[in-house]
């Protein structure tokens, strides 16, 4: 041994110390099986943000973004992570449909402006389709629906579901991208039913719709796994928990 010390230049006393038997950290070790177990309880798709909070919310135990991510990469463990999109250049909005949020998206009040989207997920054979309502206010989504079709009468659902919710609301925006199933004479006799404004993004521009965008990558990368879902059944409950 002090052959090799004196060969490698390490001094005796550190490498005795080195070789002393650590005391196991039991509160690291406890908060390292919590990471493993949100990891697996989120499909491994979960994050180190989305853990924290599993975590600490679940079980009161205290845990921070940036420790969740060391326990991570001790456990050799990682959230999926989707592909970077390239966005095209937005145009110009409809004449008949203003554009009335103009990314004012700093509301003061619940139920003022709500929000609008349909993605996309795997459910083993065929894809589904997630109709969303956001409340701008808190970022809370407030609404939902999925189906094996992306028309109207998904997003009406969803909407439906908001209205009901949250007491019958009245003089609420709603503001979403140009699809379609949001400007068909369906969802907007919905909109009129339910006395609320619409207002449109424009064309081809998704940062018009930019907490919508941010709400379905946050689903997508620490949710929804790589692969999807086995099921719409599946798919289904997973998604309203994460919800």
């Amino acid at each position: 041994m002090k052959t090799l010390c004196r060969i490698f230049n390490v001094h005796r006393s550190s490498y005795r110390y080195w070789c002393r038997p650590k005391e196991p950290d039991i509160e690291r070790t406890i908060k390292r099986s919590l990471v493993s177990e949100a990891w697996n309880v989120s499909g491994g798709s979960a994050g180190a943000r989305t853990i924290a909070t599993m975590v600490t919310n679940t079980h009161n135990v205290k845990l921070g973004r940036w420790l969740a991510g060391k326990l991570m990469k001790e456990l050799i463990i990682v959230s999926c992570q989707e592909r970077k999109h390239k966005y095209n250049r937005g145009g110009n909005e409809r004449i008949d449909i203003p554009n009335l949020l103009n990314r004012q998206f700093a509301v003061t009040k619940p139920d003022q402006v709500w929000c609008g989207d349909v993605t996309y997920i795997w459910t083993g054979s065929r894809w589904a389709y997630l109709a969303v309502v956001l409340d701008l206010f808190a970022r809370k989504p407030v609404g939902w629906a999925m189906s094996f079709a992306p028309d109207s009468e998904l997003t009406a659902k969803a909407l439906q579901m908001a209205w009901e919710l949250r007491g019958h609301p009245k003089q609420v925006m709603f503001h979403s991208d140009q699809g379609s199933h949001y400007t068909s004479r369906q969802y907007r006799q919905a909109l009129w039913r339910y006395q609320m404004t619409q207002s449109i993004s424009r064309r081809g521009n998704c940062w018009d719709n930019s907490p919508m965008e941010r709400f379905f990558r946050s689903l997508k990368t620490e949710w929804v796994p790589t692969t999807g879902y086995q099921s719409f059944s599946t798919a289904q409950s997973a998604i309203i928990r994460y919800i």
